[in-house]
């Protein structure tokens, strides 16, 4: 925590609004167990850090559209940077692709796409091999249910840090 400039205050205010988004001052010092004034001083110390990027909603996808989702694994052909950076550069401009995190090991990366129906990933598929990315390989998991969609445990994390 300390190397952050973090204390035990902040990781529960920045937990609450992790778990609450955008809360109310008196909420959000009730939690904190602070007063409102401080309390939302710190928070305005915390956005401006950084350690807040912003709000979002978690919508029920499945109450507004029928949709598929894929987890795909992807291999590049080359490991030089100038490699990983076109892959990623042209990966941030698909709407379809909702998540990408590079790895090390087998694969590259692991992304997560979410399109109207198997039709549509493949037309997404299809856009990546002619975009001429290097791809070497790719691996494909439908989607069949969500077990688990979470966010961490700060506090667990910050305790971590410190020992």
């Amino acid at each position: 925590m300390r190397r952050f400039g973090l204390d035990s205050t902040d990781i529960r205010i920045l937990s609450a609004v992790q778990q609450h988004g955008q809360i109310s001052k008196t909420k959000l010092a009730e939690i904190a167990n602070i007063s409102a004034t401080p309390c939302w001083a710190r928070l305005d110390r915390l956005k401006a850090a950084g350690f807040i990027r912003g709000y979002h909603a978690d919508i029920a996808l499945d109450q507004i559209a029928d949709f598929t989702q894929v987890v795909v694994t992807v291999s590049l052909a080359h490991h030089r940077k100038v490699d990983f950076d076109r892959f990623e550069a042209f990966i941030r401009t698909l709407d379809e692709i909702t998540d990408c995190v590079a790895t090390g090991g087998g694969m590259d990366y692991v992304m997560e796409t979410i399109t109207p129906d198997l039709a549509s990933f493949q037309a997404l598929m299809d856009t990546l091999l002619a975009a001429e990315l290097g791809i070497d390989r790719y691996m494909t998991y439908i989607a069949t249910r969500r077990v688990k969609s979470s966010k961490p445990n700060l506090a667990k994390l910050a305790a971590k840090s410190r020992s």
